[in-house]
């Protein structure tokens, strides 16, 4: 199974990332990986996310899981299940008072084996979101 995955300790509260990755429209002030995100990221909700790397290209996502503060599921993908994409965003306390950031991307479903191949890296996408969060969140909590 391909996945994509980025782990990284943030100096803020979890209540100040939370409202970064849950403001939709906000996501193009610190995040330099989409050109927009539409729709309204709460539990039961869609939203779509264009990539700078593709803009013409929309992603429609549904908000499956919300644990605020604490972590976020959105899914994707075909019907009936043949390919499914899901992101888990999660937040981790450390001892040190920051936060761990941790975003997962796998993917499944019995096309996946054929559609996972055309899929490029998107690890230094991953790498560049997280640095971004991070940036964006520190700063605010200084």
């Amino acid at each position: 199974m391909k996945a994509f995955a980025v782990n990284t300790a943030i100096r803020a509260t979890p209540e100040r990332i939370w409202a970064l990755l849950t403001d939709a429209s906000g996501y193009v002030s610190w995040n330099n990986t989409v050109e927009k995100v539409t729709g309204r990221i709460a539990l039961g909700e869609s939203v779509t996310v264009y990539p700078k790397i593709n803009p013409k290209r929309a992603f429609p996502v549904k908000v499956v899981a919300v644990e605020p503060t604490r972590r976020m599921v959105w899914r994707g993908g075909m019907p009936l299940g043949l390919f499914q994409g899901e992101r888990t965003f999660t937040l981790t306390p450390r001892p040190d008072g920051a936060i761990d950031f941790s975003m997962r991307e796998e993917y499944s479903g019995l096309m996946a084996p054929m559609i996972t191949r055309s899929i490029p890296d998107l690890q230094p996408a991953f790498d560049e979101f997280a640095s971004d969060l991070k940036r964006a969140a520190e700063q605010a909590a200084r």
